[in-house]
């Protein structure tokens, strides 16, 4: 069963200051996600990475193409309801404290006094920010902010995680964590589909990776099938398989 599937989507966004020109995010773009998945998107800045993302949330409108979730349209109402997002830029109202914002979250889902106080210590648990739960979110450092943001992203337990640049910002302790809280919703069974520039963790978690190259899907493999012995003996030790084969997959493509 599919949860995510795409069919050739193209994207583009109107540019200049009068705005006559067109410029290209998507080109015939097509791929599924399967129920309990891992699906990782990498690629250079500007490949259409976010993009991808924005449509499925129904942020953004696709020109051409069809998009579902669970097999709805992604502009339906009950296309979202098990979905937990953390877009690329979270923004969070820095005068409230990360409990507020859990607080309202649990609020808007209807969810009992008890059940509330239980969703939040938990998410909180989950990130560690306990100890700064009631500190307002000004106060927090770029990775706290990260990590607060994804406590909101996993509140209601979804069954669905879309995450863009997930270990944005993250110190290594901090990008552990996330790993960490990717493979603990994977061991229970979630579909998640994220993209990110840090290949070593992508490589690390995914069960299939997408290379998006300006606005196209130009490959798609499985960490598994990368052999091992891929990278050249000049560059063993300094690249990870995936590295290397998104490299010569890129600079094929650039040439």
């Amino acid at each position: 069963m599919s949860i995510f599937s795409c069919n050739q989507i193209h994207k583009s966004y109107q540019t200049g200051c009068l705005k006559h020109t067109r410029k290209k995010a998507l080109t015939d773009v097509s791929f599924q996600v399967k129920q309990r998945e891992v699906f990782g998107i990498i690629g250079l800045n500007g490949a259409g990475k976010s993009t991808i993302l924005k449509i499925f949330m129904a942020f953004v409108k696709p020109d051409k193409g069809t998009v579902s979730i669970n097999d709805q349209p992604v502009a339906s109402k009950g296309s979202h309801q098990s979905i937990g997002y953390l877009p690329e830029h979270p923004s969070l109202y820095p005068h409230l404290s990360i409990k507020e914002h859990l607080q309202f979250g649990c609020r808007v889902a209807g969810l009992s006094a008890q059940e509330e106080k239980k969703r939040i210590q938990t998410a909180l648990e989950t990130v560690d920010l306990t100890e700064v739960a009631k500190m307002p979110i000004r106060g927090f450092s770029k990775g706290m902010t990260q990590r607060a943001a994804l406590a909101y992203t996993i509140l209601l337990k979804p069954e669905i995680l879309i995450l863009d640049e997930p270990m944005s910002g993250l110190d290594p302790l901090g990008r552990q964590l996330v790993l960490d809280i990717i493979q603990e919703y994977h061991d229970r069974g979630a579909t998640i589909l994220f993209c990110s520039h840090i290949l070593t963790d992508v490589e690390r978690i995914c069960d299939r990776i997408g290379i998006m190259h300006q606005g196209q899907l130009v490959s798609v493999v499985t960490a598994d099938s990368l052999d091992k012995d891929y990278v050249s003996t000049s560059t063993k030790g300094s690249q990870t398989p995936l590295e290397h084969y998104f490299l010569n997959t890129v600079r094929t493509e650039i040439s």
